[in-house]
């Protein structure tokens, strides 16, 4: 993760958005799929080894199962479920994301079949032939972790996750620069300052630091994670003197930090000051921590945050982002779902000269 070969597959994939946005002119379009598509393909790269094309029947299924999976994994019954699993033969959205599980697997499983029938150990092109290789070194092993089961289960967590939660961060980024134009425009300042037209990589966030400060903000306020993931004790802790027992599920309230007054000014506004000092230079905080925290920290960090940077800033680099006509304000209020995502809107991305 984070690796310069990867930053050059996301320079490579942000050239693909690019040209996709400029093919609306200037017009209205709704963001989700492309988005959702354009983050998906590093990932893809990393896992098969390719691209698809944005309109691949295939791929906008999957990313259609994992869209409405995310939206439904908010059901009360679904919570419910979780909670009490023997309640599964009741009919509900617990069913319908079971369903979308199956048909990831099945593609999954397709996948890795095709891999297997092209493997060659001495050119591993991808994460699942490095896999393959291992299983079959450790064949003999029972109880590699290397089997079919975590095979399946490993690549659609890489594929869920390294695509949501940074697609959905870019969108609120758009979203954001639509609602404070005078932000955008410092942002654009500040690219046409440093970059001029040259290509955005990560080493540049060193020299821009309110570019960096907004991205920073964008996931603050955004807060798209608000309950982390669950996590488990692995040993018997004693917390502020309370006893909890190894194994016992633990939720981190993300919120609690990334809003917290003692920390941020205004917490509840988007304010790009949060990560700058009175010089204007990129301030960190400890507070800031969307990626979860400790050593179950999220593996994707890295990934996120050259993604998060690259894709940012090539597109205030080539587009100004505005409302569409009609349209007076913007809605900031999350939709309801394992993720805080923006509510459906259309964006215009109209080209800088």
């Amino acid at each position: 993760m984070g690796k310069s070969t990867i930053e050059d597959k996301i320079i490579e994939e942000c050239d693909c958005l690019i040209q996709r946005f400029e093919s609306y002119k200037g017009q209205q379009f709704d963001n989700i799929m492309i988005m959702n598509a354009s983050v998906a393909n590093i990932i893809v790269a990393i896992v098969f080894g390719h691209r698809f094309n944005y309109n691949d029947p295939i791929f906008l299924r999957l990313m259609s199962l994992i869209n409405e999976s995310l939206r439904l994994l908010a059901a009360p019954i679904v919570l419910l479920y979780n909670a009490f699993p023997f309640i599964g033969f009741l009919p509900g959205a617990h069913r319908r994301v079971m369903e979308n599980v199956k048909e990831m697997d099945a593609f999954i499983t397709e996948s890795f079949v095709e891999h297997l029938e092209k493997l060659n150990a001495n050119d591993q092109r991808s994460l699942i032939d490095t896999f393959l290789v291992r299983q079959k070194e450790e064949k003999s092993n029972p109880d590699t972790y290397f089997h079919d089961k975590n095979l399946k289960c490993v690549v659609r967590n890489l594929f869920t996750a390294g695509m949501e939660t940074t697609s959905t961060s870019l969108r609120w980024g758009m979203l954001l620069m639509m609602k404070y134009p005078d932000i955008q425009r410092k942002v654009q300042e500040e690219i046409e300052r440093v970059l001029g037209s040259a290509q955005a990589r990560y080493e540049h966030r060193m020299r821009m630091p309110y570019t960096n400060a907004v991205i920073h903000e964008i996931q603050r306020f955004a807060n798209i994670l608000p309950m982390s993931i669950p996590h488990e004790t692995a040993t018997d802790v004693t917390f502020k003197g309370y006893f909890i027992p190894k194994g016992t599920a633990i939720t981190v309230l993300l919120s609690s930090v990334l809003q917290d007054e003692a920390h941020f000014e205004k917490p509840n506004e988007f304010y790009p000051q949060h990560f700058l000092d009175s010089e204007g230079k990129f301030l960190k905080k400890e507070a800031f921590m969307p990626f979860s925290a400790g050593r179950r920290i999220c593996a994707g960090e890295t990934l996120a945050r050259m993604e998060l940077f690259i894709f940012f800033t090539s597109l205030l680099q080539k587009f100004t982002f505005r409302l569409p006509p009609g349209v007076t304000d913007v809605d900031v209020t999350p939709a309801e779902g394992f993720t805080l995502m923006p509510n459906p809107h259309m964006i215009c991305a109209v080209a800088r000269s």
